[in-house]
């Protein structure tokens, strides 16, 4: 579903972001992507669907790769939902947000009506689909930022941060409607035990380069993996008493 191969990147002011980062996740699979502040995560999530473009090596999205003539076409097929979901609503409802990426698609009327209702009833949004998005509360703009990348029909789901800033009924809402999706996800985030809940396998990224990766709650428990790159969980919260959920 998705290959990452040898990618490396540098910004323009010679900051090397990444070194050469392999990585490969198969369809339906849930994967944390974890690691310090400055690891890189932002710049590599931001390379599958174009937004950046590789310095060296390469993404492949079911098997196209990522480059300007297929940039369309990626972006359909991965969804990028921002850490802040007032970058990603601008519209004056929650159904124009919904709708304006399927309508640059091409689609219309019935067949777009259809596509912004099925993606509002997904993360039980659709009551409100009249109404505008800045008068949502934070938890109920986000389930609207991930009804508009749902409505793009895409094959790979990634979140960045997706329980920062939500309250323990919301961000237990959004678990509910993330286990709910038949979709590939990638899903950045500092937050160890939501990772633990959500994904059962996990990637570490330090200093631009995949330090670990394997089953969450292993990579979890690895005291010297966890303490060599600033990762910490809450205190008294024990991996090896929770776990994945279904």
């Amino acid at each position: 579903m998705l290959k990452v191969s040898n990618l490396a990147y540098a910004y323009p002011d010679g900051h090397q972001a990444l070194y050469g980062v392999n990585l490969a996740i198969e369809q339906g699979e849930r994967v944390a992507v974890l690691g310090p502040n400055g690891a890189g995560k932002t710049t590599l999530v931001l390379h599958l669907n174009g937004i950046l473009e590789a310095g060296h090596g390469s993404v492949e999205v079911s098997g196209l790769p990522v480059a300007k003539p297929h940039l369309q076409e990626i972006r359909r097929r991965v969804g990028l939902v921002f850490q802040d979901p007032d970058d990603q609503l601008f519209m004056p409802t929650v159904a124009d947000d919904v709708a304006f990426g399927p309508a640059n698609l091409g689609l219309e009327g019935e067949e777009l009506t259809a596509r912004v209702e099925r993606a509002l009833a997904q993360v039980g949004m659709a009551e409100h689909a009249k109404r505008p998005p800045h008068h949502l509360s934070f938890g109920q703009r986000r389930r609207v930022a991930v009804a508009t990348v749902l409505a793009m029909d895409p094959e790979i789901l990634v979140l960045d941060e997706p329980s920062s800033n939500l309250d323990p009924a919301s961000r237990r809402e959004l678990a509910d409607i993330i286990r709910s999706l038949d979709i590939t996800v990638l899903m950045v985030t500092h937050d160890l035990p939501y990772a633990l809940e959500l994904c059962p396998r996990a990637v570490v990224l330090s200093a631009g380069q995949i330090v670990a990766d394997g089953p969450t709650a292993d990579v979890l428990c690895d005291d010297a993996l966890m303490r060599a790159h600033r990762l910490e969980l809450p205190f008294g919260f024990d991996p090896r008493s929770a776990g994945t959920r279904p």
